[in-house]
């Protein structure tokens, strides 16, 4: 299965077009992300909606929004003019979160839980919050007593 989830800042205004029947819409966009490696410069990827999710992306995304985005990666080829062709990576968007800090935001928190300067923008369904992790002091079920008649011996 072709699945990709990435973390990345817009560099290019969304740019919204139509299909040639005029019924389809489909928006593209610039994004980078960081290198795995620091001395590596950063990686740009276009990223491309289609339909409801285009409307998504040109509505509520802009150059400097900082993204976590869903998708499937493919390549195309594309016939340069210099005479050869060259192979583009590019992310057909499924899903798309606003990220406010390293924080996603979430439709359900109040204003006073966001910083002043930017306000939550869901693009699409949030990622639910973690449960919060509790400890536990003793194991879930007690340990059965060696002795037992009722353990059989399963060779394994």
């Amino acid at each position: 299965m072709n699945s990709c989830v990435l973390m990345a800042e817009v560099i290019e205004q969304p740019e919204l077009r139509y299909t040639q029947d005029g019924q389809t819409p489909v928006t593209t966009m610039l994004v980078q992300f960081a290198s795995l490696r620091s001395d590596d410069p950063v990686n740009t990827l276009r990223v491309i909606g289609w339909g409801g999710m285009a409307q998504k992306i040109q509505d509520e995304c802009k150059t400097g929004d900082r993204l976590i985005i869903e998708g499937r990666l493919s390549m195309n080829t594309i016939d340069r003019p210099e005479g050869f062709k060259e192979k583009r990576a590019e992310l057909n968007a499924s899903r798309i979160y606003a990220v406010q800090g390293d924080i996603v935001d979430h439709p359900t928190q109040s204003a006073s839980a966001t910083t002043p300067t930017a306000s939550p923008r869901p693009v699409a369904t949030p990622i639910p919050a973690p449960a919060p992790a509790t400890p536990t002091a003793a194991p879930l079920t007690p340990p059965l007593p060696a002795d037992d008649p009722g353990l059989d011996e399963v060779p394994f």
